[in-house]
């Protein structure tokens, strides 16, 4: 991979948790790599009281906790070390705005850093519009207006809004002063390797794209799970919920590449375009058929994996009699010629069994007259598991005839998982995320209008569960969420298989 160009990277919210776990760690690792060139530069930017030495105190301190490579390199950090600044100041204030261009330009000379920029905006969504405000009221000072090559991106954090409203709005700041080639509206479940393999191992192997469609695929699931309650984040989340904390980001970008069409290139425009066009076949859920196609629930009281709860309306700061879901299931429906009938089952949850993300692709059953005379066993239908935490890795389900004389059928699993196959463990999201920006390659991050498109899914149940008279049903924590969540697809004759070893029966052979 080639190096990235001379930058000044500045993270907004260089204290927060974000920063110090993924952000800080993956700069280092590119350096470890040789993917960062010396004319680079890394300012923290936060209301934190802290001086520079501080500040890269804290930076080697996230170093040394959460990089993958371990110990650190004090060579490595030695040339890091004095590249890394610190700014404090409010993320609307002018002042403070003045003061960091001045701060780049400084380090514009002692870098040579040639006048690239890369904001990286990991604050509070209240923050989002002030700090795009003040950037773009400065952007034709030092970035390029005057004929010069300097460029400027903006990276953005989710959530990208709230609702569809919200959405455009952020949409309308951002190009009040950016180009949308400009502008990385970050997820970073599109940074993971097995996210993109996707694309590869559906276009690239002729023995998947012929049968990637509604005559051969029975339903497709998708499952993100997490065994953590909302912890100390209570006040955050009773305002998102898992629909849109989860389903309109991560795991629409997991159906997006599931479903999509194959792009005319691998290039950003074409790959994006045809996330857009699955985003807008999704068939509507209108706010009368919410309970019909649409899950919610609540974890209550309980303990799991040694962590204790008195339930998520206890949690700290959630609002009394809150109806934020903690878990979300939704079955939706693709209306275009290739997915004509197929079911799409998601589901999201917190302080479920097992931390999990993952996507069940389950075929239609073969004719099973064959072995209803002889077999002893049953016959699985085949699956194919895209498993991209923990983990990372692809596994097609396959039926086998066990040795012996009896014609008893086993399922066998075909895996590929980074770690065996390779012998290394798979960079991190943001190492690829960030380099990408750096780059201006968009092809991993959402467009504009994708953003838009996915909201316009989603606003629809948000309305109808305001309106509904049915509260989220309670589930266990430990558990794969409430009863409602089964019927919703057992209803349909199939089974979640998420987090399971091997899927369910499709026949019961006699002898």
């Amino acid at each position: 991979m080639p190096v990235t160009m001379p930058c000044v990277l500045v993270i907004f919210g260089a204290s927060g948790d974000l920063a110090q776990r993924k952000l800080i760690p993956a700069i280092y690792q590119l350096l470890n790599e040789k993917l960062l060139p010396d004319e680079f530069a890394l300012v923290g930017f936060s209301r934190t009281e802290m001086t520079d030495a501080e500040y890269r105190a804290d930076c080697r301190e996230a170093i040394e906790k959460f990089a993958r490579v371990k110990p650190i390199d004090e060579e490595l950090w030695k040339k890091l070390e004095p590249r890394i600044s610190y700014v404090r100041g409010d993320y609307g204030g002018a002042v403070e705005h003045d003061k960091l261009q001045q701060h780049m330009a400084t380090l514009d000379e002692q870098f040579h850093t040639a006048g690239n920029r890369l904001y990286y905006i990991s604050t509070p969504p209240g923050q989002f519009e002030p700090i795009i405000s003040r950037l773009g009221e400065r952007r034709g000072v030092l970035h390029g207006l005057d004929g010069s090559e300097r460029w400027q991106r903006i990276i953005i954090e989710k959530p990208f809004g709230r609702d569809l409203a919200s959405a455009v709005a952020l949409n309308h700041k951002l190009h009040e002063f950016f180009e949308e080639s400009q502008v990385f509206r970050i997820d970073h479940y599109l940074g993971k390797e097995t996210v993109q393999n996707l694309m590869v191992m559906r276009f690239a192997n002729s023995i998947f794209e012929p049968i990637w469609n509604y005559k051969y695929i029975d339903h497709v699931q998708i499952t993100v799970s997490e065994t953590l309650g909302v912890g100390t984040r209570g006040g955050y989340y009773d305002k998102s919920g898992a629909l849109r904390d989860m389903v309109q980001n991560h795991i629409f970008q997991l159906l997006a590449l599931v479903a999509m069409e194959p792009p005319a290139a691998l290039d950003a425009i074409s790959i994006r375009d045809e996330k857009v066009k699955v985003f807008k076949s999704i068939r509507p859920i209108r706010k009368s058929q919410v309970d019909q196609f649409v899950v919610r629930g609540q974890y209550g009281a309980g303990e799991h994996i040694k962590q204790k709860t008195e339930g998520y309306l206890k949690e700290k700061d959630v609002a009394a009699g809150s109806a934020t879901e903690t878990f979300a299931a939704v079955k939706l429906f693709i209306d275009n010629w290739r997915w004509s009938g197929t079911p799409f089952y998601i589901r999201t949850g917190k302080f479920l069994e097992s931390k999990l993300s993952e996507v069940t692709v389950r075929f239609r059953s073969p004719p099973l007259t064959l072995f209803q005379k002889q077999c002893e066993s049953p016959v699985y239908p085949n699956d194919l598991v895209i498993r991209v935490q923990p983990q990372e890795g692809i596994s097609l389900r396959l039926n086998g005839k066990v040795p012996g004389g009896s014609m008893n059928i086993k399922p066998v699993g075909m895996d590929f998982f980074y770690e065996t196959t390779f012998h290394v463990e798979p960079p991190e999201a943001y190492e690829r995320l960030i380099f990408d920006a750096i780059q201006g390659d968009q092809t991993l991050f959402i467009r504009g209008d994708e953003a838009e498109a996915a909201w316009k899914v989603i606003d629809p149940i948000e309305q109808g569960w305001a309106e509904s008279k049915i509260p989220p049903q309670e589930y266990a924590p430990g558990s794969w969420g409430p009863k409602k969540a089964m019927d919703l697809i057992e209803l349909d004759g199939r089974r979640w298989t998420g987090g399971k070893s091997e899927a369910e029966p499709i026949l019961a052979c006699s002898i």
